[in-house]
């Protein structure tokens, strides 16, 4: 198979073309609708912090109109990145009881093998943060200096790309999965935009993959030759999918969707204007605060070229000459006095209730918990109320931990496959796969780790399975670890 576009120095950059999804249509079938994607389109610009139609208005000063933009505080790209935190980090596990395989997959230690060649942990991370903003991520696998021999191709190194939705084609969905799929990047080579297609399709139960190459003039496509190194076809001889999809748990409400997902921030398109409404008042509020001083036009010199100098805009302060009809002041009001001064109330206090009424709400809609955003550092909690705070984000991560798990048990097979197949791996295929996820993020995980030593005290957990719970050992090290210590953990603890 083909080394990626990264590999070869190529930039890549962001969008689908329409004549690529409709060529994808006539030839493989597609089943997704055009609208869909401009739909991903919004939701990525909510994502990016910047949506033209909002942020950008125009006001009028009594002369002319004059463009101006929302501040903005992101908060869609932060919902996107905590979600990406709380169900992919550093501290998730994947244990995999074939020690050729988990060596294979990840080194020794967890930061080697294929994911540490492909930076899987970092990047596999910034794919939660983008599927969960567009609706759907994938991975896709390739072959990097395979060597093909009399039609038998050996060697090489797996390489994973990774793909968010506006650059996934779906072409088969069996139960709201995808089966079949054409994945489509947009590189840059020398100044000349080009669109790299690679459909994985299946034939006589075995996955086909096909690449296509095209070139875009002004919007118009062609196909090309495909650039050295990429193969036109090649018949991979299993049902394995050299492809992984995932998306937020969360059902697609808009029709035609082909099997990709709904962004988590579909529900809250209102609720980020909001914030932005509160927060560009906030902002407008200061910039608009400013200490205003009006002055009588007596007070007001002119300089040698024959511009207004105000008394506080010269050295000599002491001494201002007037008229005397301008000293014959009728009154206090503002209008007889000399100068008048005016400062702007800045509201400081009743913009941060909105805000954080706003942001209360934008938590709450997203899964996160009624009160995840919470800017009130004056506020003091119990840890049993902080607990129950917790409750939504708790269970939505648990409903999205449903999703995330088979997407990385699928990945990881598919690469033991691909190395048993290709690379001389020689590792079972059907070892057990466990994804331990790090749930210190959303649970008090001291007082679980307390509760399962007291479980153990009391003969209700055996002591290998707390091992493999808390120190991420498979079931064999860790009845390897207690050996000869029954009198520590209680009779039968090993069996």
């Amino acid at each position: 198979m083909a080394d990626t576009a990264q590999d070869r120095g190529i930039k890549e950059v962001e969008t689908t073309n329409s004549n690529i999804i409709e060529f994808v249509r006539k030839k493989y079938g597609c089943a997704v609708s055009g609208e869909f994607y401009a739909q991903i389109e919004i939701w990525k610009s909510w994502w990016k912090g910047y949506y033209q139609p909002f942020h950008d208005y125009t006001v009028f000063n009594g002369l002319k109109r004059i463009k101006r933009k929302f501040y903005t505080l992101e908060m869609g790209r932060k919902v996107c990145q905590d979600w990406a935190s709380i169900l992919l980090n550093e501290k998730t596990e994947c244990i995999i009881s074939d020690k050729a395989a988990s060596e294979f997959v990840q080194g020794k230690r967890g930061n080697k093998g294929v994911f540490g060649d492909n930076f899987f942990w970092e990047q596999g991370n910034r794919l939660i943060e983008k599927a969960f903003a567009t609706g759907t991520g994938a991975v896709t696998l390739r072959l990097e200096g395979a060597v093909q021999n009399g039609g038998r191709v050996s060697g090489g190194r797996i390489r994973m790309s990774y793909i968010s939705a506006e650059h996934i084609i779906p072409i088969s969905c069996r139960s709201g999965v995808i089966t079949e799929a054409a994945f489509c990047s947009e590189h840059i080579i020398k100044g000349k935009r080009y669109f790299h297609l690679e459909a994985h399709v299946l034939e006589n139960d075995c996955y086909v993959i096909r690449n296509h190459f095209f070139r875009d003039d002004n919007g118009a496509t062609s196909e090309e030759k495909l650039p050295e190194g990429i193969a036109k076809e090649f018949n991979t001889g299993s049902a394995v999918p050299w492809f992984s999809v995932i998306s937020p748990n969360i059902e697609n409400i808009i029709d035609n969707n082909g099997g990709l997902g709904i962004s988590v921030l579909h529900g809250s398109l209102d609720v980020l204007k909001g914030i932005d409404f509160a927060y560009n008042n906030f902002c407008k509020d200061f910039e608009l605060g400013g200490k205003k001083v009006f002055m009588l036009r007596d007070l007001i010199e002119t300089d040698v070229d024959g511009n207004p100098v105000a008394p506080d805009d010269v050295g000599q302060q002491l001494f201002t000459l007037v008229n005397r009809d301008s000293m014959e002041t009728s009154g206090s009001s503002a209008s007889d006095k000399f100068i008048y001064e005016f400062n702007p109330s800045l509201r400081v206090q009743e913009n941060i209730d909105g805000i954080q009424a706003q942001l209360d709400y934008l938590s709450f809609k997203c899964g996160l918990g009624n009160k995840h955003y919470q800017f009130n550092s004056g506020s003091v909690v119990t840890a049993t109320q902080y607990t129950g705070d917790k409750q939504d984000l708790l269970q939505n991560a648990h409903k999205h931990y449903i999703t995330v798990e088979p997407f990385l048990l699928s990945l990881v097979r598919s690469v033991i496959h691909i190395g048993n197949r290709y690379c001389g791996l020689n590792a079972a295929e059907d070892s057990e796969i466990e994804i331990v996820f790090d749930k210190s993020v959303v649970i008090d995980e001291a007082s679980e780790r307390e509760c399962d030593r007291q479980d153990v005290r009391d003969h209700i957990m055996p002591a290998w399975e707390y091992r493999m719970k808390w120190y991420g050992e498979t079931e064999d090290e860790a009845k390897k670890m207690l050996e000869g210590t029954e009198e520590l953990y209680g009779e039968g603890d090993l069996e």
